[in-house]
């Protein structure tokens, strides 16, 4: 979604761009939730999805934050904007990819 918003002169291209948004972000948000309750100990429940949820209340201060500064500083820069943004997919992406999800549901478990 980002190399498509970045890199397109259409107001086509953007509208593509926006709906893989949407799909992609509202099924990475159904597939956090499962996640987070699916590692959680069930005596510490509420604390998992309370830090989780802090957790996607600070992505939706830092992102636009983040979008807006790049913005600024460069001049009115929209896809150098949206490309300093999809930095925190990568960075989030490679943070996921060492999760090893049976040992921590196993973890979860014996606490």
């Amino acid at each position: 979604m980002v190399a498509v918003a970045g890199t397109t002169h259409t107001v086509f291209g953007f509208w593509i761009a926006a709906n893989l948004a949407g799909v992609c972000m509202g099924s990475s948000q159904a597939a956090g939730r499962a996640i987070v309750g699916y590692l959680a100990p069930p005596a510490r429940v509420a604390e998992f999805f309370g830090l989780w949820g802090l957790a996607v209340k600070a992505a939706s201060i830092f992102g636009p934050l983040t979008y807006g500064a790049v913005t600024w500083l460069f001049a009115g820069n929209h896809r150098l904007a949206i490309f300093a943004t999809g930095v925190y997919f990568v960075v989030g992406l490679v943070l996921l990819a060492g999760i090893d999800v049976e040992r921590g549901r196993r973890q979860a478990l014996a606490a």
